[in-house]
């Protein structure tokens, strides 16, 4: 675009409607997990409850509260377990590559700009390198 003589306002605007699309994309799925691991809890919570109803349902019978009570145990140990080794994790691996994506569109729409704007190569350099934690940044120049 920037080849063709496109004003640097209409790259950007085009290239920002892109990353932004994308984050909306990207937050949309990770919502899923994040949805997913709160209602594993729920659904453990309700198999605990449909596990007591049984317990007392059958409190005269000593042999069937035990059966009964696992259910209900057990239901709350899988919801937990759901939501707390897949849900949120994977949740925020998506979050954390969410943001190295949109950090890395930004550097090059950064690029892009500067290099349409003429920059001198070194001011480039450091504009981008801005992006970086200090500890990551590494002169090309230099």
């Amino acid at each position: 675009m920037a080849v063709d003589g496109n004003e640097p306002d209409t790259i950007r605007e085009l290239l920002e409607i892109e990353l932004e699309q994308m984050d909306e994309r990207h937050k949309s799925m990770a919502s899923i997990f994040s949805n997913w691991a709160g209602l594993a809890g729920a659904m453990g919570m309700i198999g605990t409850l449909v596990g007591l109803v049984a317990m007392l349902l059958n409190m005269s019978d000593p042999s069937a509260i035990g059966p009964a009570m696992a259910v209900a145990l057990l239901t709350t140990l899988y919801g937990a377990m759901i939501g707390n080794i897949f849900g949120n994790p994977i949740a925020g691996k998506l979050g954390l590559r969410n943001a190295d994506e949109i950090l890395a569109k930004t550097v090059i729409i950064e690029g892009i700009m500067s290099i349409q704007a003429g920059d001198n190569p070194r001011t480039l350099e450091a504009k981008l390198l801005s992006f970086l934690p200090p500890n990551k940044r590494v002169s090309q120049v230099e």
